[in-house]
C-alpha cells in the first residue's frame, strides 16, 4: 500500500499532516457487464489482484435491462403471432396476452443478476465498488471515497440512451422504462427507428397499444440492407404502427391526460399526442463521469479510442472494451466478449493479441425479424467488388407457408470472382438462426456450391439458406 501526504495550511500558520492510503490493484475494471467482468475474472484466476467498479445494478445492461429481458417480451408475441396465423388451421382460439403476467415472468430473468454476479465475483477475490471512478491521473482513481491506483486500467462502461436536447425532455421515457412499465399505455410514441424503437414498437403494437413512430431518417434501421428493411416496414405497418419519416422531434408537453409531441416534417410544424413518449434515439458510450481529461484517456465520439490491442491511444495503461469502446464494430454483445477476451489477454501477456473481427452478424426481434450479415449490395459495389445479387420474397416455401408466415424474404450478395458470400440479408421468422448458418458459411470462407452440396436436415429452416445463393 502506498500513502499520500496530505499538508493543509491551518489558520495562525500552522501545518497538518495526515497520512491516507493507497490501495494499489494490477487491474483496476470499470464496468460490470459482459466484457468488464469477462476481464476481471480472467485476470484474477491468473493470480492478479483485481478490483471492479459499477454505478449501477451488477451484471451490466444486457441481462438486467436490455437484450435478455427483451426478448421474454417478445418470446410472448411470438406465441401470439403463430396463434393468430394458425387460426382455424387448428388452432381455434387465440390466446390473450396479460401485460403484468410476462413482467412478472421477466423478472425471474433479472431479479437475480445483480447479487448473483456480486456473489461470484467476491468468491473468486475481486474487490467490488459501487460507484463510477474518476481519474486522478494516469493510473490513479477515486471512488467511494477512496484514492486507488491498478497498473492496468480498463473502462468497460458500455452505453447509455442519447439525450434529446429538447425542451420537455424531462418528460421522455426510456427503453428502461419500457421494461419494468406496470401497465401498458394505451396510446405511444416512439422517437427513433433503430434496434429499440422498432423491437418496442412491435411489442407494444402486440399487446394492443396504439403506437406512432417518429424518425428522422426516410426509414426505419438505416444501417441494414433498404430492399429487406422495406419488407419489415410493410409487414409493421400492417400491424398498426404509423410511421413519421423525415421528421426531427423538438418539443415534448405535457398535457392533463397525455403527452404531445411536436416535430418539423418537410418545413411544416406539426403534433401528435399519446399517453407516453419513449426515446429511442440510440445509445452514446457512458464516459461522462469518468474525468478522462485528468488521466489523459482519449475518447472521440464512438467511445475510448483505442488501438489494434484495445488499448487507449494515448494513455497506454487503460484498455477498454465492449459496447464503449470505439474499436469500428457494432455495439453487440458477442463483439463484447470478443473484445473482453483480447483485453485480457493482452493484460496477462502484454500486448500479443489483436482485434480481429470476424463477419459479425445482427438480428432486430421485431416479428419478422430482421437479420444480416456482411456487405449490403450498395457496400459491395463501393468497393469495387463484381457481384451477384439474389433478392426475392418467398412465403410460398414449405417453412413459410406452414406457420402462415406472409413475408420471408433474402438478399444475398456473392462474390462473382471466389463465388463466395459477401452478405446476407433476411426478413422472416427464424432469420435469427438462418443468419447463423451463414456466419458459419462466411466465416469459413465456404464458396457457394460448397454449401449448396451440404445436406441439412429437411424440413428445416437452415435448410433454405441453400436456396438463398
Amino acid at each position: 500500500m502506498n500513502f499520500i501526504i496530505l499538508i493543509t495550511q491551518l489558520a495562525g500558520g500552522f501545518m497538518y499532516f495526515s497520512v491516507m492510503g493507497i490501495k494499489e490493484y494490477d487491474v483496476f475494471v470499470i464496468g460490470t457487464g459482459t466484457a468488464g467482468k469477462g476481464v476481471a475474472i480472467d485476470c484474477v484466476k491468473d493470480g492478479m489482484k483485481v478490483a471492479i467498479a459499477d454505478n449501477r445494478e451488477y451484471g451490466g445492461t444486457c441481462p438486467n435491462r436490455g437484450c435478455d429481458p427483451k426478448k421474454v417480451l417478445v418470446g410472448v408475441t411470438e406465441a401470439f403471432k403463430m396463434a393468430n396465423n394458425l387460426k382455424g388451421k387448428g388452432i381455434s382460439e387465440v390466446p390473450e396476452m396479460n401485460w403484468q403476467d410476462v413482467q412478472k415472468f421477466k423478472e425471474r430473468f433479472t431479479d437475480a443478476i445483480p447479487a448473483a454476479t456480486e456473489k461470484k465475483l467476491k468468491k473468486l477475490g475481486i474487490d467490488m465498488y459501487h460507484q463510477s471512478p474518476k481519474f486522478l491521473d494516469e493510473q490513479t482513481l477515486s471512488v467511494e471515497g477512496k484514492t486507488v491506483s491498478a497498473k492496468k486500467i480498463v473502462i468497460a462502461t458500455g452505453q447509455k440512451p442519447l439525450e434529446l436536447k429538447i425542451p420537455g425532455r424531462e418528460h421522455l421515457l426510456s427503453s428502461e422504462d419500457f421494461l419494468h412499465q406496470p401497465s401498458l399505455p394505451s396510446e405511444i410514441i416512439f422517437i427513433g427507428a433503430g434496434y429499440i424503437g422498432m423491437e418496442f414498437a412491435h411489442v407494444a403494437a402486440r399487446f394492443g397499444a396504439k403506437v406512432t413512430v417518429i424518425e428522422f431518417a426516410d426509414r426505419p434501421l438505416a444501417p441494414f440492407e433498404e430492399a429487406i428493411v422495406n419488407y419489415l416496414t410493410e409487414a409493421s405497418e400492417a400491424l398498426g404502427i404509423e410511421f413519421i419519416f423525415n421528421a426531427e422531434a423538438t418539443q415534448v408537453e405535457k398535457l392533463r391526460t397525455n403527452y404531445r409531441v411536436t416535430y418539423k416534417q418537410n418545413g411544416k410544424t406539426q403534433t401528435v399526442k399519446a399517453k407516453a413518449v419513449y426515446n429511442s434515439a440510440g445509445r452514446v458510450p457512458s464516459i461522462d463521469e469518468l474525468d478522462l481529461d485528468k488521466g489523459n484517456v482519449a475518447f472521440e465520439k464512438g467511445g475510448i479510442s483505442v488501438n489494434e490491442y484495445l488499448q487507449n491511444t494515448t494513455n497506454k495503461n487503460v484498455y477498454a472494451c465492449g459496447d464503449v469502446s470505439a474499436s469500428g464494430t457494432m455495439p453487440l454483445t458477442p463483439v463484447s466478449s470478443q473484445e473482453s477476451r483480447v483485453v485480457s489477454i493482452n493484460l496477462r501477456k502484454g500486448n500479443t493479441e489483436k482485434i480481429d473481427f470476424p463477419p459479425v452478424p445482427s438480428v432486430v426481434f421485431t416479428l419478422p425479424q430482421l437479420a444480416a450479415i456482411g456487405l449490403t449490395e450498395a457496400e459491395a459495389k463501393e468497393q469495387g467488388y463484381d457481384i451477384v445479387v439474389e433478392h426475392k420474397n418467398v412465403p410460398h416455401w414449405f417453412n413459410a407457408k406452414q406457420i402462415g408466415e406472409e413475408i420471408y424474404a433474402y438478399k444475398t450478395i456473392v462474390d462473382k470472382k471466389r463465388n463466395l458470400i459477401l452478405g446476407a440479408h433476411i426478413c422472416g421468422a427464424h432469420a435469427d438462426e438462418m443468419i447463423n448458418l451463414f456466419v458459419l458459411a462466411m466465416c469459413g470462407k465456404l464458396k457457394v456450391e460448397d454449401l449448396k452440396q451440404m445436406v441439412f436436415a429437411y424440413p428445416t429452416w437452415g435448410n433454405d439458406i441453400k436456396g438463398m445463393v
